[in-house]
């Protein structure tokens, strides 16, 4: 019996910002194409004009940049390949209706087939069939420009535009390297699932049309986490975390803090002012950072070699190279909370505040630690 709530939203809620990213990202696209290459009012010359199906790839395109449907391949190839199964259908059949839906329906078989579905292309597809006159006047000509051409650009924006705003487009395959510049996969997609094994599971449950195989192994890995967070009981950060803290004051210079790294073997020193409230929060990777960009290669030890390079550094402070925006928790965070923060490998430690100050901090040993000791329980 079919439910009322079915005829409600099936799209999960997304933030206003997400939806600001979106709609502002679709804006410029829109407007680089129409403002530097095609114009708004129609040229049957040269063809270089906006076509409406512009406007539902820049929904792909900037609002599901994840989509296979969005990816590059799909906008340029499908687009491009509906116009001139478009064209052609256009300059052999006369009558609107069998037109119209011969075109349509043998661009969605034709971009099936070129693995390059692009639900715009079936706009483009009828708008060429209900513009005969156009399409006799510009030939296949259409594909290039407008289709292709606008297609490009639009493309083109996205992937800077995504890049500008952290979000990945095209989306990152599965065999590409992870955020460490390794072949290992990341870590909450080392699953035990080749590639071939992630597809087929998008092939039974047809499904290739609305994940790529990384997103799935990435769906798989956090469903699997969250999972495991539900058994580790109530342990909070107070439970878990580094009390006895070594912290540095934002004009420390870098040579005092790669001392304190080597001496204490810490992965993560917190930045505070005098009043101990804490200002953010410097990982080994930033040093490391900081001295590859003051230096051209290392030949010695790491620890020597880093040490004699920020002593030559009399500018450089804490202040410089700490992370101001890293995830923090506070006592109370749980640690199915704290799990996914550190999961990604993009930080070393989260630092537990009470209002602006810093009482501890959870290290991935602690983690390590305290999800040994859950498991013994």
């Amino acid at each position: 019996m079919l439910k009322l709530q079915s005829f409600g939203p099936a799209v999960a809620r997304t933030s206003p910002l997400e939806a600001a990213r979106a709609g502002l990202g679709a804006f410029l696209g829109l407007g680089m194409v129409g403002l530097f290459v095609l114009s708004p009012t129609v040229d049957l010359r040269l063809g270089l004009y906006l076509i409406a199906p512009f406007g539902a790839s820049a929904v792909l395109l900037f609002a599901v940049p994840n989509s296979p449907l969005a990816q590059p391949w799909s906008a340029i190839v499908g687009n491009t390949v509906a116009a001139v199964v478009a064209v052609a259908v256009c300059l052999t059949v006369g009558d609107p209706v069998l037109r119209i839906a011969l075109a349509v329906s043998l661009a969605i078989a034709a971009t099936i087939l070129c693995r390059a579905l692009h639900p715009p292309a079936g706009a483009i597809a009828m708008t060429a069939a209900m513009s005969p006159d156009a399409m006799r006047d510009l030939g296949f000509m259409f594909a290039l420009t407008p289709v292709a051409l606008g297609t490009v650009i639009l493309v083109g924006v996205a992937m800077i535009y995504s890049r500008l705003t952290g979000r990945h487009y095209p989306f990152r395959q599965f065999d590409d390297p992870n955020t460490h510049g390794t072949q290992d996969p990341e870590p909450t997609e080392r699953l035990g699932l080749s590639e071939e094994e992630l597809t087929a599971i998008l092939d039974k449950y047809r499904q290739s049309f609305n994940l790529g195989v990384e997103d799935l192994a990435r769906l798989i890995g956090a469903a699997e986490l969250q999972a495991a967070t539900h058994r580790t009981g109530p342990v909070t950060a107070a439970d878990i975390m580094s009390r006895a803290l070594i912290t540095v004051k934002p004009d420390a210079r870098l040579s005092h803090i790669a001392d304190l790294f080597l001496r204490h073997r810490f992965t993560a020193l917190p930045v505070v002012d005098d009043e101990q409230r804490f200002l953010g929060v410097i990982f080994q990777f930033h040093l490391i950072d900081h001295a590859r960009q003051d230096a051209a290669r290392l030949r010695q030890r790491f620890g020597p070699a880093l040490r004699h390079l920020l002593n030559r550094n009399t500018t450089a402070r804490a202040a410089d190279i700490m992370n101001t925006d890293s995830p923090r928790a506070i006592a109370e965070t749980s640690l199915t909370a704290l799990l996914p923060l550190m999961a990604e490998g993009d930080v070393d430690a989260v630092p537990v505040l009470a209002e602006d100050r810093i009482i501890g901090i959870v290290t991935r040993t602690d983690l390590i630690s305290a999800l040994a000791r859950v498991s013994l329980q």
